[in-house]
């Protein structure tokens, strides 16, 4: 195995990829020059050397021939450059699995300017790609697909991540992209630009359609922002009075004018925020729900924690967790883009317990 970045995801997977027996590390990618040269081990917090001396050439990585790649590397970016990374290693015949570049959690709903270079990378390597997540991914697939399957009618999907990010140490991407401690009037954060919302979860709730064997009218979105009359200092960032320290958003699918479908994420940088909206269950910081409208009406609140890790980096072990435990499955898998829902689900437990 090769693990390619070694941030707040990445540190998890390496971390995993070290620990379990089934597993061979052989390389790290390393972008930064600070990390480069660096052992595998101090790179996500291990005192035992590994030997295994990150680099930044991915020619030498592929030249290790490994089975696999997990990228956790940033792509939403710069995704022309990730994308290429991607396809470096598939036409070498390396599979990938990965938690980047979110799109392509639902690779069928994926647009033609991404699905199509990998694709035909995965051609030309006979190599698989899989990319998932919590949510993207996990909340809007798994715990969807179980939820449905506890109902004889459905009436309607909710997908729903409601989540303290304060002490998410990600402002660079997340704090800038979603706009935190933007003013009124301010032009829009990247996130929220016209058809944003609908390209990065549209693919998810048109993915849940399709399961459905449902035609929606429509996909839409919505974003409501939340300012604070208070100065917030956490560990993401420092917010002033009169900055956005919440936001609450959603990607719709529409039939006969009603959201049927829905996909929302209701997102906060202290409890204090916005407090008429939906706060997680019994005092946790954040959870990842599905709601089914139906018969009977189901729901699944899916709630992380861990004895030494905030809730938020909690998080970031699972979303490692999604692509680290398919790893076998992947490399066995013919050639392609892979879904999750073409996954067993007895195949992402194995080798977890040793």
């Amino acid at each position: 195995m090769v693990q390619f970045s070694t941030g707040n995801v990445g540190q998890h997977s390496l971390r995993a990829l070290i620990g379990r027996p089934d597993i061979e590390l052989v390389g790290v990618h390393a972008a930064s020059p600070e990390k480069v040269g660096r052992d595998a081990a101090e790179l996500c917090g291990l005192s035992d050397p590994t030997g295994i001396i990150a680099t930044d050439d991915i020619d030498a990585l592929i030249a290790l021939k490994p089975d696999c790649v997990v990228y956790t590397a940033l792509g939403e970016t710069r995704p022309v450059e990730a994308l290429e990374q991607m396809s470096r290693f598939l036409s070498a015949g390396i599979n990938v699995v990965g938690t980047s570049m979110v799109w392509l959690v639902t690779p069928r709903q994926a647009d033609d300017w991404l699905r199509g270079p990998l694709e035909e990378a995965c051609a030309k390597g006979n190599s698989s790609l899989y990319v998932n997540g919590i949510d993207p991914g996990y909340s809007g697939d798994t715990a969807v697909l179980a939820a449905l399957s506890l109902t004889t009618r459905a009436e309607s999907v909710t997908v729903r991540e409601v989540f303290d990010y304060g002490n998410y140490d990600d402002y660079e991407y997340t704090g800038t992209a979603m706009g935190f401690g933007s003013k009124p009037g301010d032009n829009p954060a990247m996130a929220f630009l016209p058809g944003v919302i609908t390209t990065m979860f549209g693919g998810l709730v048109r993915n849940i359609a399709a399961h459905l064997c449902i035609e929606l009218d429509d996909v839409t979105e919505r974003f409501e922002p939340w300012y604070t009359d208070q100065r917030i200092e956490c560990k993401m960032m420092t917010v002033e009075p009169g900055g956005m320290a919440g936001v609450r958003f959603a990607a719709e699918g529409l039939r006969a004018g009603s959201p049927v479908i829905t996909v929302e994420h209701t997102t906060r940088l202290t409890p204090a925020a916005a407090p008429d909206w939906e706060y997680p269950p019994d005092g946790h910081s954040g959870v990842h729900k599905v709601i089914i409208e139906g018969e009977p009406r189901v729901e699944i609140d899916t709630l992380l924690s861990h004895p030494v890790l905030d809730v938020t980096e909690a998080g970031c072990v699972s979303t490692a967790a999604r692509v680290v435990n398919v790893i076998d499955w992947v490399c066995r898998a013919p050639s392609g883009l892979i879904s999750m829902e073409e996954i067993p689900p007895s195949e992402m437990a194995r080798g977890l317990m040793w």
